[in-house]
């Protein structure tokens, strides 16, 4: 069995928030786990995805975005995500009101889109055009 990641877990401020996010970019992403509990560090955690990979989504009781300036400070700069459509993706979140980032960034080989959280975490759409990981791997342009 190769190694593969998982899940990644985040803090927001706003968990449904941020499963209304995931969903509208994801549709077929479900809760795998919602808990509450008023009385620990973690007021209610939720693991959204599919069988075998997912995000963890917790509220610590932030109330505002923390000091880490993405591409700039250390720290997660954004989470990237293989979808089957991306312009699907984009109209959906436009549709939904969320921003968006870098797009239109020509590859021949895949079509990436960029957009924002109600948090301001960015996440990364990708859609390749080719099934062979050669060419997905391509960085020729970068």
């Amino acid at each position: 069995m190769d190694s593969y990641l998982e899940h990644a877990n985040i803090t927001v401020i706003d968990v449904d928030e941020a499963i209304r996010f995931l969903q509208t970019a994801m549709p077929d992403w479900k809760v795998r786990a919602d808990v509450s509990d008023e009385e620990s560090n973690c007021r209610r955690w939720v693991h959204l995805g599919t069988d075998t990979n997912y995000i963890a989504i917790e509220d610590r009781g932030a109330k505002g975005k923390g000091l880490h300036e993405p591409y700039v400070d250390p720290g997660l700069n954004h989470l990237g995500f293989v979808v089957p459509d991306v312009a699907a993706v984009s109209k959906r979140l436009i549709e939904a009101g969320f921003t968006e980032g870098m797009s239109s960034l020509d590859n021949p080989n895949r079509k990436r889109i960029y957009f924002y959280d109600a948090d301001e975490n960015e996440y990364e759409f990708v859609e390749y055009i080719k099934s062979d990981f050669t060419s997905q791997n391509d960085y020729s342009d970068a």
